[in-house]
């Protein structure tokens, strides 16, 4: 096994991540963007080096979540080689729109 996976964001995480950030810089101070920013990068740092440090997803076995800061939760997904993030999904959001 290796030692640490390169992390890989799908397009729709991106999408995610940046709207994320966007509603962050218009109602939360920089201060509170940094203290995210920090999250996500340790979160991914914990992620590489042991893959399975987050619980599956009852729905989706091989999907994999970590939440981030209890506001947003982080999906992914262990390939060959790299570690996919297939969500960032903000939890405020209608929860039906996760059966979708």
């Amino acid at each position: 096994m290796k030692n640490t996976y390169s992390i890989k964001w799908s397009s729709n995480a991106l999408i995610e991540l940046n709207s994320t950030y966007s509603y962050l810089k218009q109602n939360f101070t920089p201060k509170e963007i940094k203290k995210l920013s920090r999250k996500i990068e340790s979160t991914l740092q914990l992620i590489s080096r042991n893959l399975l440090i987050f619980p599956s997803s009852q729905k989706y076995p091989a999907i994999r979540r970590a939440v981030i800061m209890k506001y947003n939760t982080l999906y992914y997904k262990v390939n060959i080689e790299t570690i996919e993030i297939i969500s960032f999904y903000a939890n405020r959001k209608d929860q039906s729109t996760l059966d979708s």
